[in-house]
């Protein structure tokens, strides 16, 4: 076995591997570094090299399994942490340079669950400034780069984290999504997440200095990019387990109770007035067909308003935005991002004071509406953009880059705002004249069933393959345009 081969083991197949001594925890993070060392510097992803520790925690973690201790389920398996959430003596900057010197001062709770489990955290990923655009560049870091090619946005806001586990870098990579942050990067890069629902990830950041509003409480997720959908399955268990730190996460297994009979499955190819693309309406049509021989009941069927519901939740964190982030946005932030967010207050007009508070209380109406419709239809499979992924810098072309960049991606904030859990999976890779790319569709869950929902990712993959073994090939061929 040599370290070509190492890197591309899924988290799954090195947990197996590690657990059954098959594998050392030093050879898998050796390895994992080593491929680091090759793609990152094409990519940018990773803007914190911490092989230095890996290696001496990998050891520790051999040492102690030798001497009797039993592996974690995730037992050496490398993972990258994203540059806004706390690891221990490590800068929570979240792009911005005024904050390049808030160093942690411990662990958030899903970089303790996942070490606690034995995973070994390599590098620390990108993000855009304020962790709040849907593509990835800062002025501390600069921009990430999509493996696929430079024609493609890796996404946002957990780019460098969609950009590195598609690479090979880590098996894992953390990320978060408050309108689509996980997803997003997902769909970029073709990886496949799962977006929890409201309440099933403990999230705290110990070096933050104040609560964040209401609104980015409910909205506001952490999560996952994987390579394969199995490997959501191994690792969330670890990622959902409690932390009194979060007062308001909900305990709850990661597996539900079994579902009598087929499954019914809602699918809608509804984008609102906004153009289908004969790609992603390819793609949905391929991952029906997955689920159709999977054995789900698909019926083409409407959802309760998803437009509606979208628009009204983004408007409404335009007005937390607005009232509680804005002046920091333009004490701290770069042109860039002022100028895109002078765009984002006129796509997105913010309801504020009285009209904001209603909207907040209306989030109840739009959940009860889906509540009720997912009792008949448990999962409900639809676009999550209705064209092929922007390219870079799309959302700093006005209104016009804003509105093809956040404003028809309702599928996805609209999750956020009801608190829903929803996969993100590759269906099909479009050959496009400006090069290749993956397209992602998107599963919605019943609420705390995030379960059913990468099950049914799996089943579109079994039938579509993995992407990155699409992506390596082309890697290895050198082929970017």
């Amino acid at each position: 076995m040599t370290n070509n081969d190492i890197w591309r083991f899924s988290a799954s197949e090195i947990a197996n591997r590690t657990r059954a001594g098959d594998l050392s925890a030093e050879d898998s993070i050796t390895a994992s570094i080593t491929r680091m060392n090759i793609a990152n510097p094409a990519l940018n992803a990773v803007v914190e090299d911490l092989s230095s520790e890996a290696l001496e925690r990998a050891r520790a973690l051999d040492k102690a399994r030798a001497d009797g201790t039993a592996p974690g389920s995730l037992h050496g398996v490398p993972v990258t942490i994203k540059i806004n959430v706390d690891q221990a003596g490590h800068a929570s900057s979240n792009g911005v340079t005024a904050l390049k010197d808030l160093i942690a001062p411990s662990d958030a709770p899903l970089v303790a669950n996942l070490q606690n489990a034995g995973a070994v955290v390599i590098g620390r990923t990108n993000t855009p400034e304020f962790s709040f655009r849907a593509d990835t560049d800062n002025p501390l870091f600069g921009r990430t780069h999509n493996p696929w090619g430079k024609h493609i946005s890796p996404g946002g806001s957990s780019g460098g984290a969609g950009a590195a586990v598609m690479a090979g870098i880590g098996a894992l990579a953390h990320g978060n999504d408050i309108g689509g942050s996980l997803r997003f990067p997902a769909a970029a890069n073709g990886a496949v997440t799962v977006k929890p629902g409201l309440g099933r990830v403990p999230a705290y950041n110990p070096s933050q200095s104040a609560e964040r509003g209401i609104l980015a409480q409910s909205m506001s997720v952490q999560g996952l990019l994987t390579r394969n959908a199995a490997d959501l399955h191994l690792s969330m268990p670890t990622l959902i387990a409690p932390d009194p730190r979060d007062p308001f996460h909900v305990p709850m297994p990661w597996r539900g109770a079994p579902i009598e009979g087929p499954i019914k499955v809602a699918f809608t190819k509804n984008t609102f007035g906004y153009d289908l693309h004969p790609e992603v309406e390819a793609a949905l049509d391929t991952a029906r067909d997955a689920l159709l021989d999977a054995g789900y009941i698909v019926e083409e069927v409407e959802p309760p308003n998803v437009f509606d519901a979208g628009r009204t939740g983004y408007r409404a964190l335009m007005g937390e935005v607005w009232s509680l982030m804005k002046k920091d946005v333009d004490a701290a932030g770069s042109q860039t991002v002022r100028d895109i967010f002078a765009v984002y207050f006129q796509e997105f007009p913010p309801f504020l004071e009285t009209e904001l508070l209603q909207m907040m209380a209306k989030r109840t109406y739009y959940a009860r509406e889906w509540s009720l419709f997912l009792e008949q239809y448990p999962l409900v499979l639809t676009p999550f953009l209705p064209q092929p992924f922007f390219k870079p810098d799309r959302d700093t072309e006005g209104a016009e880059g804003v509105h093809e960049v956040l404003g028809c991606a309702v599928y996805s904030y609209a999750i956020n705002y009801m608190g829903l859990p929803a996969g993100c999976v590759p269906s099909r890779l479009a050959d496009l004249p400006q090069g290749p790319q993956p397209i992602n569709v998107q599963i919605v869950a019943r609420r705390w069933r995030e379960d059913l929902a990468v099950d049914a990712c799996a089943a579109i993959e079994k039938r579509v393959g993995r992407m990155c073994d699409l992506l390596w090939q082309k890697m290895e061929q050198g082929g970017s345009r």
